[in-house]
């Protein structure tokens, strides 16, 4: 495996664990929201940072995962920076 695929998976898997931790913070603060709610949102942003990570590991173009990555590093700019 390139070591570019590598970097490229490692930023992307960070930048997705904290758009967790954001998506599981939004589900618990809606009203009427149950703890069920909470683990529901962490398995399904879990799910799709990992199959995402593996798609840029193994078989994305680099043009493709990079613009993944640099993606996930605005929103999460975004997302934390926001009052």
């Amino acid at each position: 495996m390139e070591t570019w695929r590598i970097v490229a998976a490692g930023s992307f898997i960070l930048g997705g664990l904290i758009m967790v931790l954001v998506g599981m913070a939004q589900a618990r603060d809606r009203k009427h929201a149950r703890q069920a709610d909470v683990w529901r949102a962490a398995l399904v942003g879990l799910a799709v940072v990992g199959v995402v990570a593996v798609l840029i590991a193994y078989l994305l173009p680099p043009v493709a995962a990079w613009g993944i990555v640099a993606a996930t590093a605005i929103a999460v700019v975004f997302v934390t920076m926001m009052d």
